[in-house]
């Protein structure tokens, strides 16, 4: 039997992998270059069985989106803007949303966009038992950040999209939509150093730890998402949360199972003195 995968801090929460998801997209505040990786996200934690991208498609505004459309066989649901200035996207969204909710179709949402107006929605979907996904940029407002089970910054979707190997000189950044306004997603260039995960790994590790000094891996990488929904290694520059913790120069150590065979990581602090 081969080992068990060993998961990443967005891959330990638990999950049905056939967990029906609703992807709603806000059209006007989200980049049409990364819905592939947004889809892939999403199907982390379920099947995506709803798939719709609103917007003013009459305006000629989200002719970006139409290849996309096509492509990932996303359901464009049209939203004319009768009074300029005012967003009637975001209520279209939120009532199919309600709509679907109570509808019984699905048991989690995904939820695309950078807006803090969906913050209640968030809630209110995670009062009716809902598992919610939020994805958008990571400068998004904390409170539609933390409303949500996982929340996922697009600028860690960059690389997978454009590819590790181009040059960051020569890439070129997706757009996301501002306001009606398309500006670039800011460069991932320079990730944040894996010492300033430290303190809430630190605070995560102590409501999880077993009296022998170890937790689960799994279960640390929970208790992350519960102190920050938008916690997530790749933002740290790594693709795992075990590969962060060792990168934390001489706090952790992982004790992993033997090769070729199954069962949990183990994590404990890094005994005084020891290499």
């Amino acid at each position: 039997m081969p080992p068990e995968p060993e998961p990443s801090t967005l891959e330990s929460v638990t999950h049905s992998r056939s967990l029906p998801l609703a992807f709603l997209v806000d059209g006007d505040n989200a980049s049409a270059a990364l819905v592939g990786e947004m889809l892939a996200e999403a199907a982390r934690y379920g099947s995506v069985e709803v798939r719709r991208v609103y917007g003013d498609w009459a305006s000629g505004k989200l002719s970006s989106w139409r290849p996309t459309v096509q492509l990932h066989a996303l359901v464009p649901v049209q939203q004319f803007t009768a009074v300029s200035g005012k967003n009637a996207t975001d209520s279209a969204l939120i009532i199919d949303a309600m709509d679907i909710l109570h509808g019984g179709r699905v048991r989690g949402f995904c939820i695309v966009s950078s807006d803090s107006d969906f913050t209640r929605l968030a809630t209110r979907l995670r009062e009716s038992g809902m598992f919610v996904v939020g994805i958008g940029r990571a400068q998004t407002p904390p409170a539609f950040r933390n409303a949500c089970n996982v929340f996922v910054a697009t600028e860690n979707l960059i690389e997978s999209h454009e590819g590790a190997h181009q040059p960051e000189r020569t890439r070129k950044l997706p757009t996301v939509a501002a306001h009606n306004t398309l500006v670039p997603v800011e460069a991932t260039g320079s990730r944040r150093a894996a010492t300033e995960a430290f303190e809430l790994i630190e605070k995560a590790f102590d409501s999880v730890v077993g009296e022998d000094g170890y937790c689960h891996l799994a279960e640390l990488g929970n208790a992350l998402l519960k102190l920050d929904p938008a916690f997530d290694p790749r933002t740290f520059g790594k693709s795992k949360l075990g590969d962060l913790l060792e990168a934390i120069p001489g706090k952790y150590e992982l004790q992993r199972p033997p090769s070729r065979t199954s069962g949990a990581v183990l994590v404990r602090r890094r005994l005084s003195g020891r290499s």
